[in-house]
């Protein structure tokens, strides 16, 4: 089940009916996420709707919404992993659960644990369960923020729904943006949970559950990330071995074909290779995304790869022009901008995908559980430089700055500037200043105040606090959402192995120096890809999915980027568009690489426009201009 919305309304002047068409017209405005049959139940002051996904039980007419004997009604989108487990638990309890549907589990364990049903649900999910005895409506996002639920509440209703475009149908009122949830959007190039840039619109954060019922709302943690737990000494990659294998096995436990999204790194590979030996009879097809420009193309050990593992290689080529209507599909469909250039070509390889498969498995997770990212050995030297005499710090620094720009992928020179900013600030300000898609300094040029942040942390612990940081923050809302939001947009689920529960536990155990040491990242994940991948593939550089777009802005894309820098959208939200015309100057002058700044006011800027838009729509009058209603929000 793959597309989840409803409404609980308690005042009597919304009837049923009007509950019920509303649920109807958010289901519409998700069709891409469950093209395989829909669902809607309606009670007094409830409405509630999903659609199907089919990835178990193909061939069954399963109900893509449960309505349990007791009343109780639960709708998922997502995998319930353990779901074989739980049905055998339940029926020694005495459940006869006669469904074979994994979302069949949920009503009758919520009847024996009650609210800490979900502490016993491992896999993805955002789901909302309706119990009518209490007049209880429960909203729940899996551990990781893996999937998404988005929701607005009042004194006497809430809305849910998977994507905000589909909540935003059901508004009664014109939007408005939400001053914080912009900046950081502007900041971060996502806007983190629980918040959205629209106001009075939030997201249930990761691990946590909003409970609504007669005598108000509110949030509840169920799980949080395992501290506490690290070993003295690192474990034995043989340890982790059945652990990982028995995660990517549960998440392939489905009835229809599934691939791989492969690239050049240690991550996909190491997901392919296990899941071409957990199960050697099942065709595996590896999608590669791939680019014209030399440096970002890793097609070619990608197919090396897939040709030694046994795998059909796919490639997908990926080129500027395809941009500007990827990106307004995406906005479209999904209703929230997200600043990651790479979520229009894994939308792209997705649709290629869709036409073969249903589930693709990825490595996402990785990077934060095991230590991957090359911030992470920025922070592990930062103490080392500032120990440096001023003399020498300030000579290095007029070097790096120096450096020319360019317009290849994660050049030394672009790591060694952001390594040299921020400096003078604490270990996790630092980090998000060298994460941030637009800093401080140019925030303020543009009229934007930057987010205040609570930084305070054991500076012993500063890998832990980062890791922590992005596990529960960019992975979630910005690399996750661009995997759901990309996928589902063709029908396709994306599946994270590293993210099982109990791949997150064990990594928790992990001492640093198991994940970083020296100029080495993952090291304890490098040691046991060894048992599975050549050393070449296990060793070479650290590259990610990037996209070739600052030299794009310069050259194909350049007159798009102008015009939707100049948008009255972006003027009336309070941008100050001289700046943003600064920025896309000294980018195209060579002075600076502002290529993650320009697109993240572009998609902004793209996003304003269909928003205006939407708002227009709602209240039936093509003369209202929607972002003018925003200037007292965002200005």
């Amino acid at each position: 089940m793959c597309g989840i919305c409803g409404l609980l309304n308690r005042d009597a002047a919304h009837p049923i009916q009007d509950l019920d068409k509303k649920s109807r017209t958010m289901l519409r405005a998700m069709t891409h996420r469950g093209p395989h049959g829909d669902a809607f139940a309606a009670r007094p002051h409830l409405a509630i709707a999903s659609n199907r996904l089919a990835i178990r039980g193909v061939d069954q007419q399963q109900p893509p919404l449960i309505e349990h004997e007791s009343g109780i009604i639960v709708a998922c989108n997502g995998e319930i992993d353990n779901h074989r487990e739980l049905r055998r638990s339940l029926a020694a309890a005495g459940h006869d659960i006669t469904l074979s549907t994994d979302v069949a589990v949920i009503a009758p364990l919520y009847l024996e644990k009650g609210l800490a049903f979900l502490e016993h649900l491992q896999g993805v999910f955002a789901l909302a369960l309706w119990d009518p005895r209490h007049q209880r409506l429960i909203l729940a996002r899996d551990r990781a923020g893996e999937r998404h639920l988005y929701y607005t509440a009042s004194d006497h209703a809430v809305r849910f729904a998977s994507e905000m475009a589909a909540l935003l149908t059901a508004q009664d009122s014109t939007p408005q943006i939400d001053e914080a949830g912009l900046a950081q959007y502007l900041r971060s190039g996502y806007c983190p949970s629980p918040r959205s840039p629209v106001k009075d619109i939030n997201k249930v954060s990761p691990g946590e559950m909003i409970i609504v019922e007669p005598s108000g709302i509110r949030r509840q943690d169920y799980w949080t990330f395992p501290t506490g737990k690290v070993t003295a000494t690192a474990p034995s990659p043989k340890t982790f071995d059945p652990v990982f294998r028995h995660a990517v096995t549960r998440q392939t436990d489905i009835d229809v074909d599934y691939g791989v999204l492969l690239s050049g790194g240690v991550d996909s590979a190491l997901v392919t290779a296990v899941a071409r030996s957990v199960r050697p009879e099942k065709k595996l097809s590896a999608y590669c995304i791939r680019f014209s420009e030399a440096s970002f193309d890793e097609g070619e050990p990608a197919a090396q790869l897939a040709h030694d593992l046994g795998c059909d290689f796919v490639p997908v080529n990926v080129a500027a022009h395809e941009f500007p209507g990827m990106l307004r599909e995406l906005i479209e469909a999904t209703g929230e901008p997200l600043a990651d250039p790479a979520w229009l070509p894994l939308s792209l390889v997705t649709k290629r995908a869709s036409r073969d498969v249903r589930v693709l498995l990825a490595g996402e997770g990785a990077d934060e559980l095991f230590g991957g990212y090359p911030t992470y050995l920025g922070a592990r030297w930062a103490s080392q430089y500032a120990r440096l005499p001023k003399t020498m710090k300030a000579w290095s620094e007029r070097l790096i700055e120096e450096f020319p720009t360019s317009d290849k992928k994660v050049t030394l020179s672009f790591l060694l500037k952001r390594f040299i900013r921020g400096q003078e600030l604490d270990g996790l300000a630092r980090h998000l200043l060298w994460t941030a898609s637009i800093s401080p300094d140019w925030l303020r040029r543009l009229g934007v105040n930057p987010p205040s942040d609570d930084t305070r942390h054991d500076p012993s612990a500063l890998i832990d606090t980062i890791q922590r940081y992005d596990f529960g923050h960019s992975l979630p809302d910005a690399l996750m959402a661009k995997a759901d939001r990309g996928g589902m947009l063709h029908g396709v689920e994306i599946r994270a192995p590293f993210l099982d529960q109990s791949v997150i536990e064990f990594a928790a155990t992990l001492p640093v120096r198991a994940r970083i040491r020296g100029l080495t990242t993952k090291v304890f994940l490098k040691r046991y890809a060894l048992e599975y991948l050549p050393k070449s593939v296990v060793t070479r550089r650290k590259r990610g999915l990037s996209v070739p777009l600052a030299a794009w802005l310069r050259g194909p894309l350049r007159d798009w980027a102008e015009s939707q820098l100049s948008s009255a959208a972006l003027l009336n939200a309070g941008i100050n568009v001289r700046a943003a015309r600064d920025l896309f100057d000294e980018h195209q002058a060579r002075t600076s690489d502002h290529a993650r700044a320009i697109w993240t006011l572009i998609v902004l800027s793209e996003w304003l426009g269909w928003l205006d838009s939407q708002a227009r729509s709602s209240v039936g009058d093509t003369r209202t201009e929607a972002t003018a209603s925003f200037v007292s929000q965002a200005s």
